[in-house]
Parts: structure tokens; C-alpha cells; sequence
């Protein structure tokens, strides 16, 4: 029952990337231009979110629903379970979202690296003596491992994977705007919610001032050695922190002059949860369940 459970899932996930691929091929037909020039993955999730054909889901109900979904994959530890999370949310993502599938798996290959560096300690032990199945003999001591070490490493990367999909589904698909305001609504800290209100739209105005800095620069041959660099680098981050200071200060004057008493109010978009949602999101979940009773008992 459960090999049957993992190849269904395999195969799914499989016609899932390739429905995916056909449908971006089918938009992308008699388009041949391409996005700009990239500042940086986090404005890109940005721009990924506005464009995404979720957008128009109640930012509540998607921030429950991922963070449901990241609670589950913890908690029940079942790569059956994990499997089922990250075919969803690539679903989601891609299929229902909109988002293109290199895009997606260039978002997803981010963690990567955290995610090999936290886990390969699982599968390698390091001893005087050979002590496992597998040893390495690196001159003073072993490197072991063994095929259980090993299953537990990649088992736990899946979970990894899943919870990290989760989230990156509510990142690409919701606006950090939206983000904000819905831990607004659930009465988290009001300090630290205005300051991620602030930096979210301040960043965007410093990243535009340097950009204009760094063309300025290097239309004058700023960067046209390592040592011209380098004191081009160090010019710019001073100017930056004099040009933040500046603005700050001009912000603030300006957020007093419309009568800011400490409580910063943005206008929000009216975004009604779906009967059918709820429903899908329920039969989902139960599934889950399902799937966890029938591969853990």
C-alpha cells in the first residue's frame, strides 16, 4: 500500500511539472521578450506575487492554509505527508498561480544549500576507527555512514522541502504588503509591524538610490579595476548612509505633517474567502490525514 501511495505520488508530481511546462509554453507562444534585469531574490518574489493569479485569494485564508501545511509537515514527519505538500503547493503555485516552472525551481533551489549543510550531519560520522557500513579513511580518521543514515538524511531533506514550499507558495503568491497586514489583524507586536511596514516600502527607495549611484559610478569607469572598485563600493555605502539619514528624516516630517500619532494605517484591498475554498482546503487536510493513518498504522 504504501509503494503504491509513493509511486501515485511520484507519478502525479511528474504530470503536474509537465502540465506546467505545457501550459507556460502555450503563454509564452508569440512572446519573446524577457523580464529585466534582477535586483535581488527578494524583490523578485515580489514581482512573482503581484503577477500571480492568486492574488486575488484572501491573504488570511493563504497564510493559514501555508502555515497549516508547514505545522503539518513537522509534526506528523511523514514523507508521504511531505510528498503530498509539495505536490500541492507546486500546484498551486504553478498550475493555478501561474508562475513559470524554472522560475519556481530556481526559487525552490535557494535553500539548498542550508538544507544539505543542516542534514548531511545525519548520514556522516566522524570517528578514529571504521565504525559503520561505509567508511572513508581521510588519513587520521573515517568518515562513516550507512544505508539507514543515509535514508534518514534524505527523508528529513523531504520534510525540509515541503515546509520550505509551503511558505515559498504564500511568498509567491501574496504580496509582503499583504503579509503584514494580515499580522496586523491577528494582533501581533505594533512595533515590529510598523518597522516591517517601513522597511518594506523604505528598501525600495534606497535599492533606487543606489542603483542610480552604481550607473553613475561606472558610467565615470568606477569599476574598472578591483582597486577602483573597492574604493567605489566604500564611496557609495557613505553616501548611502548620509542619503537614508536624509530621507528619513524627510519621511518622518511628512508622516507629522499629515498627523501621524503613532499608528501607521494603510488602505487594504477587500478580498472575500471562497465558500469552495474552505471546502478544498478541508478535504485537503483530511486527505492528509488519511494518507498518514493508512502509511503509520
Amino acid at each position: 500500500m504504501e509503494q503504491l501511495l509513493g509511486v501515485g505520488l511520484i507519478i502525479l508530481y511528474g504530470l503536474m511539472i509537465m502540465t506546467a511546462i505545457i501550459k507556460e509554453k502555450k503563454n509564452d507562444h508569440g512572446h519573446h521578450h524577457r523580464r529585466g534585469h534582477k535586483h535581488g531574490e527578494g524583490f523578485e518574489m515580489d514581482v512573482h506575487a503581484f503577477a500571480s493569479h492568486l492574488k486575488s485569494w484572501n491573504p488570511a485564508f493563504k497564510v493559514a492554509f501555508s502555515v497549516a501545511l508547514l505545522l503539518i509537515c513537522i509534526i506528523l514527519n511523514n514523507p508521504y505527508v511531505s510528498m503530498m505538500v509539495l505536490l500541492t503547493t507546486g500546484y498551486l503555485t504553478m498550475i493555478k498561480g501561474g508562475l513559470a516552472v524554472r522560475e519556481y525551481f530556481s526559487m525552490l533551489m535557494i535553500p539548498l544549500t542550508f538544507i544539505l549543510l543542516g542534514t548531511i550531519t545525519i548520514a556522516l560520522d566522524f570517528s578514529w576507527q571504521p565504525i559503520n557500513v561505509y567508511s572513508l579513511h581521510l588519513g587520521f580518521f573515517y568518515i562513516n555512514t550507512s544505508p539507514e543514515k543515509i535514508i534518514e538524511m534524505l527523508l528529513m531533506i523531504l520534510k525540509v522541502f515541503a515546509a520550505v514550499s509551503a511558505l515559498l507558495m504564500l511568498s509567491l503568491t501574496t504580496p509582503s504588503s499583504e503579509i503584514i497586514a494580515v499580522m496586523q489583524k491577528a494582533h501581533g507586536p505594533s512595533l515590529i509591524i510598523e518597522l516591517m511596514n517601513l522597511i518594506y516600502r523604505y528598501i525600495f527607495i534606497l535599492m533606487d538610490v543606489f542603483i542610480k549611484m552604481r550607473n553613475s559610478a561606472a558610467s565615470r569607469q568606477g569599476y574598472c579595476d578591483y582597486a577602483t572598485s573597492i574604493r567605489t563600493f566604500g564611496g557609495i555605502v557613505g553616501n548611502m548612509l548620509i542619503v537614508s539619514m536624509k530621507k528619513a528624516n524627510a519621511y518622518y516630517t511628512a508622516m507629522e505633517a499629515r498627523c501621524y500619532d503613532g499608528e501607521l494605517l494603510f488602505l487594504e484591498e477587500e478580498k472575500d474567502i471562497r465558500a469552495s475554498q474552505i471546502v478544498a482546503a478541508g478535504i485537503f487536510m483530511m486527505g492528509i490525514f488519511l494518507v498518514w493513518w493508512l502509511t503509520t498504522f
